[in-house]
């Protein structure tokens, strides 16, 4: 059947888990990360949820935030640390609480490829060894402890690390036992909170009072982080977080040191040409994580196609918020059964991938539901949107080339566009490129609603007449959307010398 699983434009054989792929050092995959991964909603006053982490985890994430500050010592004196955003009012979570949720997770899933907790460490000295300690105790013999052998050699691959948890943080090194200054301002994800308070505060400077400033003085003072760093926690750590030098002389050192950068960065590095030849040169063997910028308030997410465009492993996004960019991250995922983890292709920066001319005429529609899947309220007048998310070969800024279809009125049931134009796309880097459809309902009177979508990266694309399968906004598809679907057809033309139109 045309509208079959059998016959969707995702290429099964690539959709489908492959044992013999997960072999390779960590740093030549792809791996599914999110960003302040305890946050249900905004970045300032949403609630913190450890139901998050299992969500996060059970969805194929497989690197999760936790932001660790001081919290209260109990009546028997224990120590104990909580999780949250900090210089906000967001909601307070226990770092037990998450690491109990995560060990429940990995008990029910002994087959899942290694996760790993970025620790952004604001803690004192006592704090950060009942963090220590709760990790040990908790995950047990799941905690990945690295010697110091291990810390020289090439990272392992996700097979050896099957069901294991691996830390990310601070450790004691030469250089931080011979200076107090353990550079958590600088190009390291520890720098996250301080970096959004600025950004919040920058425009309120003029209109302080010397009283508040005081009190900001206080404020900021009290939760900074510490540049002490624990014995027993930096033991348990294995990717230390580093500032930038230069890539040349980063890639130098251990493989387990790691950089960070925030969207803004990442871009700007990408959009320079030696920049980014010797950041592609540097994520072939070591780690690089970037996260959105703190302009983002609202948990909106940054397009991910600049960072894997250069073999960032560490794409992370905010994943309450569901967004074209998150989207985009669900289908790049959907490779590999969704084990978290997708080989990079060696043309990433080997031998670049021809360029392509890409076809796709939608034809029809099939048993597409309301918004939300809801049982009420009038049929919908659905249109799709189709878009080429790309960057060209040699970097520079990101692409999106959209069309739409027109709409068709009160008939979600089978919709039909067959009288279409044929919408054409140059595609400049197949390797990161990804092709959207999204589903929306044209509302007269308000915005139009999002019904579902589909993400396919342009080299798991099968051509003919195929199946979309349309997913709702958790990137899902049972209830209401378990035969919402597209037929499309899509035409392919590989080469260089290809003549657009």
């Amino acid at each position: 059947s045309l509208v079959s699983k059998d016959n969707d434009i995702f290429d099964p054989n690539l959709e489908k888990f492959d044992p013999d792929t997960m072999t390779r050092s960590l740093s030549e995959y792809w791996i599914n990360s999110s960003h302040n991964t305890y946050l249900t909603g905004d970045q300032f006053q949403s609630r913190s949820s450890v139901e998050m982490y299992l969500n996060a985890l059970y969805r194929g994430c497989r690197c999760l935030e936790l932001d660790c500050f001081d919290g209260h010592r109990t009546q028997s004196g224990a120590y104990i640390p909580l999780v949250y955003h900090g210089l906000t009012i967001t909601g307070k979570i226990l770092f037990h609480d998450i690491i109990e949720g995560i060990k429940f997770f990995l008990n029910n899933n002994p087959g899942c490829y290694p996760i790993i907790l970025s620790l952004e460490n604001h803690c004192s000295l006592p704090f950060q060894d009942a963090m220590a300690d709760f990790l040990v105790s908790i995950l047990d013999d799941s905690l990945y402890v690295p010697d110091d052998k291990s810390l020289y050699d090439p990272l392992p691959s996700p097979e050896k690390l099957k069901g294991m948890v691996l830390i990310k943080g601070k450790r004691l090194t030469d250089q931080s036992l011979r200076s107090q200054d353990s550079e958590d301002t600088d190009d390291d994800s520890d720098s996250e909170i301080e970096e959004e308070h600025k950004a919040e505060t920058d425009n309120n400077i003029s209109s302080r009072t010397k009283t508040s400033s005081q009190e900001s003085t206080t404020t900021s003072t009290t939760t900074a982080t510490s540049s002490a760093i624990s014995p027993n926690l930096s033991r348990i750590t294995i990717f230390h977080g580093i500032r930038l030098e230069s890539f040349a002389k980063n890639a130098e050192k251990s493989k387990d040191n790691m950089l960070s950068f925030d969207e803004s960065k990442a871009r700007k590095y990408c959009r320079n040409e030696m920049s980014r030849k010797e950041w592609l040169a540097y994520n072939k063997t070591h780690l690089s994580r970037v996260y959105p910028s703190a302009k983002r308030v609202d948990s909106s997410n940054f397009s991910p196609i600049t960072g894997w465009s250069t073999g960032c492993q560490l794409m992370a996004l905010n994943f309450q918020t569901s967004d074209a960019a998150r989207r985009l991250n669900d289908g790049r995922f959907r490779q590999n059964g969704n084990c978290g983890y997708v080989l990079k292709p060696p043309t990433l920066s080997d031998s670049p991938s021809e360029t392509m001319k890409l076809s796709i005429k939608v034809l029809c529609g099939s048993c597409l539901p309301k918004p939300k899947g809801s049982k009420k309220g009038e049929c919908i007048d659905p249109y799709v949107h189709i878009c080429l998310y790309d960057i060209p070969m040699n970097g520079g800024k990101e692409l999106a080339t959209g069309h739409y279809t027109h709409h068709v009125v009160r008939n979600g049931f089978n919709p039909i566009w067959a009288q279409e134009t044929i919408y054409k796309f140059k595609v400049y880097n197949p390797d990161v490129a990804m092709l959207q459809f999204t589903v929306w309902d044209r509302d007269v009177a308000t915005t139009d609603d999002f019904v579902g979508s589909s993400s396919v990266p342009i080299s798991c694309i099968r051509e003919g007449y195929r199946n979309v399968r349309i997913f709702d906004a958790n990137n899902k598809q049972h209830g209401a959307f378990e035969r919402a679907s597209l037929l499309v057809e899509v035409i392919m033309k590989k080469g260089q010398q290809i003549q657009m139109w």
